[in-house]
């Protein structure tokens, strides 16, 4: 296997479950047939067997903007969260790129697989 596959989303706008498939569909390698849901996600992450590209991988680790489906306590984006954990994915969110003259500083999320309401 190769090391990470790492898909970087910073900058691009994920306001929706939709806009995040738009946005891995392609890096990931994922096939048209792709459910689309995080349930296939989840087994397309964690179980391989979906994606030959994920699974010519360790690990896939995507870094996604604390903005949009990823600015609060957004149900989707909690589930979406959930499906990460495990030792074959991570999930990054990071504090979107403040204006010029700003600091930024890099956050690493980790759900575990229960999310405390």
């Amino acid at each position: 296997m190769a090391k990470d596959l790492v898909v970087d989303l910073r900058g691009r706008k994920l306001e929706t479950l939709d806009d995040f498939w738009d946005a891995v569909s392609d890096p990931c390698g994922l096939p048209t047939w792709f459910g689309r849901n995080i349930e296939a996600w989840r087994d397309t992450i964690q179980a391989r067997g979906i994606s030959d590209l994920i699974d010519r991988h360790d690990a896939v680790v995507v870094h996604v903007d604390r903005a949009g489906l990823f600015s609060g306590k957004n149900r989707e984006a909690r589930a979406l969260r959930r499906a990460f954990a495990g030792r074959r994915s991570r999930l990054v969110v990071h504090q979107p790129t403040p204006p010029a003259g700003g600091v930024s500083i890099d956050v690493e999320t980790r759900q575990s697989p229960v999310d405390p309401e």
